[in-house]
């Protein structure tokens, strides 16, 4: 059993954080903790322009809630909204933070995530601690 448990949650289509609670839940020790994660990546150079005032905090405001309802019902819980490089930042709070697990969600990989990489391969091949991935079926 952990006692501190690193939850990653992603906003991209398809991606439900309930099997990775679920998860992390039952690795959880009694009085451990359960953080959530989620890191937004920067807007693109172009893009900000076109952005309207105030865009990256109603964005995070609407993530932070989002996730505090994910955590309701979880005792010891807390919630983190990141910026920048979703592996680096999920990998520097684990470290920072003593996280002894990750639960982070995976697709099952084709030929291009396989070449390029994906956040999920990155984290479990840098992690200092263990890392339990939960595959999502491919989409339909």
């Amino acid at each position: 059993m952990y006692s501190n448990i690193l939850v990653t949650v992603a906003y991209e289509g398809g991606k439900d954080a309930a099997p990775s609670l679920e998860i992390a839940k039952a690795l959880l020790a009694p009085d451990g903790q359960i953080t959530l994660i989620h890191v937004m990546e920067p807007a693109p150079v172009f893009a900000i322009s076109y952005l309207p005032e105030g865009w990256r905090e109603e964005m995070r405001g609407a993530i932070e809630a989002d996730m505090a309802r994910m955590a309701e019902g979880l005792d010891n819980a807390a919630i983190v909204v990141a910026e920048g490089d979703a592996a680096h930042e999920v990998l520097e709070h684990a470290r920072a933070q003593r996280v002894d697990c990750i639960v982070i969600s995976s697709h099952r990989p084709g030929t291009q995530s396989l070449l390029l990489g994906s956040t999920a391969s990155k984290v479990v091949a840098r992690a200092q601690c263990a890392v339990h991935v939960a595959r999502r079926p491919p989409a339909k």
